[in-house]
């Protein structure tokens, strides 16, 4: 059994907008990740795990159909911790609609996209006029110091702004923009600039002070002992600011997905654009380690989604063209190895290396010293039982021990894409039940055919237990219930917009919840 890490900790993931307090918007803000922290770290994590938070357009909710890659979603913006905010009144100076709205989007259970986004939006503009009127017009300090964001992050920021004022305007993708903005013709995007510039502005005004909250509430998440872990997407979507302003890199004519095999006859096409990895290269990777720095100065450490794409990259094109890229394995290995590298420079990589993957990456990773996934659920063997009378040879469950996961690895109960523990429980075969049963520490769990405080606690302790460097436990899974973030496969409202059930502070104040996963984490820490 490999020894266990000299530094492993504990992860809680939890969607940033799902975070809730009385003082919210509807939906969780960057001010409100120093209170989850605090929290957080009384319970024995020392790790906070978001689902992307790039800022999203078109109508979309999942936060993996990034609009980019670098700017941060304004729906996250903490209104009451934004001084132009305060200074049109607050929320004493909302219009009475907007205060009905308002009262309407915090009662809500969930994420009402389709109100907070427009209530977010309208109110943040009064804020933004009031910054022109009173700082940009006169001058004043803060007015340098939006010229000051501008100029440190003109790499992205301002193709972003245009982008986004852009879609703001045709409501539709770029590829069907007029053609000489399609294009980006020199011409064409000067007069564009020159025509909203006030709309340009106002999106930098909103990624300067989102920027300026995210370092505040990182270093106080730090100070209290937890840091900060992202989640990037391997690609964003083809309809984004970056696929729009570095043609060269991307071909979005081309779409991303995965090819046919035992669960999908025809494959998967996600729609999504395909690296010009020839083109990075001649390039030195620019974009790539422009993305990496921007997610090192965001997040400690962050989960690479689908890390084989990075290696590999399934596409499809017109006329049933299609094909992997790179082709030959040792250029896959020695492609993959090399943006994993850039990936590090700015921060500590998880691979998210889940599914059917080639026999190489795992052996990569590990020369990398790069972590994978280990998701208990997901972690069995069917073996072969060779005294079945039958036959048709029968096959027994068997799960394997978390103490004899390795080092190198993530310890994980779930993801953002599976229901929770106590779900998946309930739903399981006797005989699944009994062979998880007979993981060392679970045997007490036996006749437990509902999920209940026992099941709930030995589940989650065994992973603790695990020799792993982290284990990753979404809120749920801690907490016992039942609610979840998203099923795959589904167009649904009740995807993306989970809510915790109760506030913070509420939360902070359930000692009895608190103590006892901190017990876990210390029994963690003895082994």
């Amino acid at each position: 059994m490999a020894s266990p890490a000299k530094d492993r900790r504990a992860c809680v993931l939890i969607p940033l907008f799902s975070l809730r307090t009385p003082s919210g918007f509807g939906l969780g803000e960057i001010t409100d990740i120093p209170r989850f922290a605090r929290w957080a770290a009384s319970a024995g994590f020392r790790v906070m795990q978001f689902l992307p938070v790039n800022e999203i357009c078109g109508g979309e909710t999942s936060p993996y159909a990034a609009a980019s890659a670098f700017a941060l979603d304004p729906v996250y913006l903490g209104l009451d911790d934004c001084e132009d905010f305060q200074a049109t009144g607050g929320r004493g100076g909302l219009t009475d609609e907007d205060r009905w709205v308002l009262g309407e989007v915090e009662a809500f259970p969930k994420v009402a996209w389709a109100k907070v986004r427009p209530l977010k939006d309208r109110v943040a503009r009064r804020a933004f006029e009031r910054f022109m009127r009173d700082e940009w017009e006169n001058g004043s300090a803060r007015a340098g110091e939006l010229r000051r964001f501008r100029q440190e992050h003109e790499g992205w920021v301002e193709d972003y702004a245009l982008f986004a004022v852009l879609h703001d305007r045709y409501q539709k993708s770029w590829l069907d923009w007029p053609a000489a903005l399609r294009d980006r013709q020199g011409k064409a995007l000067a007069a564009a600039r020159s025509e909203h510039e006030r709309q340009i502005l106002y999106k930098c005004w909103l990624q300067w002070q989102l920027d300026g909250q995210w370092r505040k509430a990182r270093a106080e998440a730090e100070a209290a002992g937890v840091s900060l872990m992202g989640d990037l997407p391997f690609v964003v979507s083809g309809d984004s600011a970056d696929a729009w302003a570095n043609r060269k890199v991307f071909h979005p004519e081309l779409r991303v997905g995965t090819p046919p095999d035992a669960f999908s006859a025809e494959g998967q096409d996600w729609g999504l654009p395909l690296y010009d990895w020839e083109e990075m290269k001649r390039t030195k990777f620019a974009w790539m380690r422009a993305r990496a720095a921007r997610a090192g100065a965001l997040y400690a450490l962050y989960r690479v989604d689908h890390v084989i794409g990075l290696y590999r990259t399934f596409y499809r094109g017109t006329e049933g063209v299609s094909g992997y890229v790179p082709e030959e394995e040792s250029d896959q290995i020695r492609l993959g190895e090399k943006v994993i590298q850039i990936l590090g420079e700015a921060g500590e990589v998880v691979a998210e290396d889940l599914g059917m993957v080639p026999e190489f990456l795992r052996p990569s990773l590990d020369r990398l010293k790069v972590p994978g996934y280990k998701v208990l659920r997901w972690e069995r063997d069917e073996v072969a039982n060779e005294d079945s009378d039958d036959d048709e040879t029968t096959k027994t469950i068997v799960y394997r021990d978390p103490a004899r996961y390795p080092v190198l690895s993530v310890a994980a109960s779930g993801t953002h894409d599976v229901e929770g523990h106590a779900d998946w429980w309930d739903t399981l075969s006797t005989a699944e039940r009994a062979a998880v049963c007979a993981i060392p520490g679970l045997e007490n769990l036996a006749g437990h055919d509902r999920f209940d405080e026992l099941v709930r606690d030995g589940l989650l302790r065994v992973l603790y237990n695990s020799p792993s460097e982290l284990v990753a436990v979404p809120l749920g899974d801690a907490l016992g219930t039942r609610e979840r973030i998203n099923v795959p496969g589904t167009v649904a409202d009740t995807n993306w917009c989970f809510r915790m059930p109760m506030t913070i502070d509420h939360l902070a104040d359930d000692r009895s919840t608190t103590e006892r996963l901190s017990r876990l984490a210390m029994e963690a820490r003895r082994t």
